[in-house]
């Protein structure tokens, strides 16, 4: 099992910043990937970005590159969200999650494959 805690989330205005972080605990040695996903109140959940826990690899979906880097610390077991440029768009919940399947070339933006999840952080963007 890995459990994940996210962290970092809040209220901002439009352009403003925000980190946000998620702590992985348990069989981390397990994990392939790390993504990021948000869900806005009445929407489905989106990915919103990824990143390889050996390695650098990156991938991001197209409404927030150039805005968005997601990024690790393996000595902390942190995956790290820096929002920049923030749009009352980018309002939602925003989860971490854990992909263990190993192997898989590219990036999973499928919600269902992520097998852990942690409880998520709420990121309103007044304008």
């Amino acid at each position: 099992q890995v459990q994940l805690v996210e962290s970092g989330g809040g209220l901002v205005q439009a352009g403003a910043s925000l980190r946000l972080s998620c702590a992985a605990s348990g069989r981390t040695f397990s994990i392939y990937a790390m993504g990021w996903f948000r869900q806005a109140p009445g929407k489905e959940r989106e990915f919103v970005a990824a990143i390889r826990w050996s390695g650098d690899n990156t991938h991001y979906t197209d409404s927030v590159k150039g805005r968005f880097t997601i990024s690790k610390d393996n000595a902390k077991n942190t995956v790290y969200l820096e929002m920049n440029s923030l749009k009352a768009e980018d309002t939602a919940v925003y989860y971490c999650a854990a992909d263990t399947t190993i192997g898989v070339p590219g990036f999973r933006v499928t919600s269902g494959v992520y097998e852990f999840w942690g409880q998520g952080t709420q990121v309103t963007v007044s304008s």
